[in-house]
């Protein structure tokens, strides 16, 4: 409703970040944070039922369990099925793992999660997640779009992972390793998670367990998506020549 709102005044772009905070605590029930727009936060210390984020466009959710929970944070899930599902902007972090197919059709929003279930990622077409902790079977099921990071230390992925579009591969890439970093040190700071702090402790250590999720197609697209982005200026008789960054048509 509130989202609603504000497109009926403001229009699609939504508002600028930060207008409006609001804060819950408890056990939300289905589709919290449903299509919230842009400028708008939804914090919530608690948990969240199925369907979360449902068509973000534009805000930003935030969930971690309570700071007094007397239960395993690492392994108890925080937040239903189906988080995300045709999300198109945004961004989510949640301090905890997600049930099954989160981010399904996700085609723009940036997300942080602790593990997720089966069918993650699954025909996703942009956007960005990372996952901070095991998947379960079919990851990245006809993923045509965007890229995953997943910390992969006990080396499942491979076996989980549907590989028919993707390819998978270490983050090495320097862009590539800053998004990663840029995902954790946001996550930190709005959910307080202590896994995305202790691999930012350990960062040197604990960046080759992570495994770059990319679609075949977008790879390529992707890779000339950079390229594009420089030009070479030939200087002088000796022909020397430097790249230096321009606007790209995208």
């Amino acid at each position: 409703m509130l989202s609603g709102e504000i497109a009926r005044r403001y229009g699609s772009a939504g508002l600028p970040d930060g207008t409006l905070e609001l804060s819950f605590a408890g056990s939300a029930g289905q589709s919290f944070g449903a299509f919230c727009a842009s400028g708008v936060t939804l914090s919530l210390e608690g948990e969240a039922n199925d369907y979360v984020g449902k068509g973000l466009s534009g805000g930003r959710l935030v969930i971690h369990p309570p700071h007094d929970a007397g239960f395993d944070r690492s392994t108890a899930i925080l937040l239903g099925n189906v988080a995300l599902y045709g999300a198109t902007s945004g961004e989510a972090y949640f301090a905890g793992p997600a049930g099954e197919r989160f981010a399904v059709r996700n085609s723009g929003v940036t997300a942080v999660v602790e593990g997720v279930g089966d069918h993650g990622c699954e025909y996703m077409t942009g956007g960005v997640v990372v996952v901070l902790g095991p998947t379960g079977r079919n990851f990245a099921a006809g993923m045509s779009g965007g890229i995953a990071f997943v910390l992969d230390a006990e080396q499942r992925l491979e076996r989980r992972c549907n590989r028919a579009l993707v390819e998978l591969g270490p983050v090495s890439d320097p862009e590539d390793v800053a998004l990663l970093r840029d995902c954790l040190v946001r996550h930190a700071r709005y959910s307080g998670s202590a896994v995305a702090l202790r691999i930012l402790r350990a960062w040197e250590v604990t960046l080759p367990q992570f495994v770059r999720v990319m679609p075949n197609e977008y790879r390529a697209t992707h890779a000339q998506r950079r390229r594009s982005s420089h030009v070479t200026i030939t200087q002088g008789s000796h022909g020397r020549s430097e790249r230096v960054p321009v606007l790209s048509a995208s």
